[in-house]
């Protein structure tokens, strides 16, 4: 239950429960595009710094650590975006008290995670990365990486968490000031670390983890100079069991959702690894290219997840379908841009990865991005439908949407690639089948409504 009387909103925040929802979810989707683009450029000069510096075996052996990394991430990520829908439902509704306890405990619920889950990546990187067969010259440098990108997480996550928060309250510009300050002093340290110290892979983690490290620390500063749900009185700070509860209990489906997508993603690169460092390394470069790609689709789904939540909060559900079918419709124009380029330009974009020598993998690479891009319609999908029941508190679609990719990047890739003349290019059908998969049932949850259930029973 939440204190109805409703606040202000003031210039960093922003009350989504009311105004045209095509141009509410634009306006907060287009900073969030721009940080996560650029979020994602300097894991591209990452990527491109360590295959042209140094060579394609290091940038095989960075790529290997990425799944794996996102699984021993997933939990402060869900946990951060727990958060963040909850402060989302509060604000929705004018409890602005709510508001700061939930950010007050959002401290203790990330520290705890971030020391749990760095410590396991730590001790787990080695006998993990043997089990997924990491080929042999490749394994000492994905092990080195992946525990130094480990003991940062704390950094990684208390960024994602204030950003989290923020959203949640409708601001979508701070993250973005303090990702892109975070992606040039990235890029500056990726430089000097590798090209002039020559640390190799170590120099990328450093790197990254300084860089995070600056956006956490930043963002916390200016949030509390300039957004006063930030300023938290001293009674606040008290543990609320409560408030600690709700924010598991959507942040854990979101975490178990994302858990399961990171294991369908090591399980998928167990099936890569075996094909050798050629393969590995163009799995890593379209991998890459694909993070980029999702970033317009996972702005959209998490600007109509903060318009979700807050309506809900408010008590409108029919606002909330309005939002989907705008949301819809944005997401057609970005797939109508995207795809065509994808068709005429794989090798061009394959050729920054790596040195023009390495032909063999940007031809297994560029084919590769043709055949997935036809397939970005329904990934676009997943990311509406999960913005939108992410946002209403859907815990049984978190977790059953992680089990449908679990599913998919388990069943479909390893059988494939056994077909005659299929081989190697199974490794992408099956992500492809997967997005499909995943994309159909996150639609059908949204039709069955039972989300709107939930919402009505909440607001009782």
């Amino acid at each position: 239950m939440y204190n109805i009387k409703k606040a202000k909103p003031h210039r960093f925040t922003t009350d989504m429960t009311d105004g045209n929802p095509t141009g509410l979810i634009i306006r907060f989707m287009i900073p969030m595009v721009i940080g996560n683009v650029f979020q994602q450029l300097y894991n591209l000069v990452d990527t491109v710094i360590v295959g042209k510096a140094i060579d394609a075996d290091a940038l095989a052996a960075v790529g290997a650590t990425g799944s794996l990394n996102f699984l021993f991430f997933s939990l402060c990520n869900g946990l951060a975006n727990g958060i963040g829908i909850s402060v989302s439902h509060a604000f929705g509704a004018g409890d602005n008290e709510t508001v700061r306890k939930t950010i007050a405990n959002a401290f203790y619920i990330m520290t705890v995670a971030a020391v749990m889950m760095g410590g396991l990546g730590i001790l787990l990187a080695r006998p993990v990365l043997t089990l997924l067969k990491t080929p042999g010259n490749i394994i000492d440098d994905s092990v080195l990486y992946m525990q130094i990108v480990s003991a940062g997480v704390i950094a990684v996550s208390m960024y994602n968490c204030i950003s989290a928060i923020l959203r949640g309250l409708g601001d979508s510009k701070t993250p973005l000031y303090f990702l892109v300050v975070s992606s040039v002093i990235n890029v500056c340290l990726d430089l000097f670390f590798i090209i002039n110290l020559h640390w190799g892979v170590a120099g990328a983690a450093i790197a990254t983890i300084i860089a995070q490290a600056s956006a956490a620390v930043g963002s916390l500063i200016y949030s509390i100079k300039t957004n006063p749900e930030f300023r938290i009185e001293r009674n606040e700070w008290k543990p609320d069991t409560y408030i600690i509860h709700k924010s598991c209990m959507l942040g854990l489906p979101l975490a178990g959702q994302s858990s399961m997508i990171a294991l369908s993603c090591v399980i998928l690169q167990g099936v890569v690894n075996p094909f050798g460092s050629v393969v590995c390394a163009a799995f890593t470069a379209t991998g890459r290219v694909e993070q980029l790609i999702h970033q317009p689709f996972n702005s959209l789904g998490m600007a109509l997840s903060t318009y979700t939540g807050q309506n809900i909060g408010a008590n409108k559900p029919d606002r909330v379908d309005k939002g989907l079918r705008q949301s819809m419709i944005i997401m057609l124009i970005l797939c109508a841009v995207i795809i065509p380029i994808f068709q005429l330009f794989s090798p061009s974009i394959m050729g920054v990865f790596v040195k023009q020598e390495e032909a063999e993998v940007i031809a297994v690479g560029a084919q590769a991005l043709r055949l997935t891009s036809w397939f970005y319609i329904p990934l676009g999908m997943i990311y509406v439908c999960r913005g939108l029941l992410n946002g209403a508190g859907d815990a049984v679609y978190s977790f059953m949407n992680g089990v449908y990719e679990m599913i998919g990047r388990t069943l479909f890739p390893k059988p494939l690639t056994m077909i005659p003349h299929v081989g190697v290019w199974g490794i992408w059908w099956g992500t492809a089948l997967t997005w499909t998969m995943t994309g159909i049932y996150g639609f059908v949850r949204y039709k069955r409504g039972k989300w709107r259930v939930k919402t009505i029973e909440r607001n009782r």
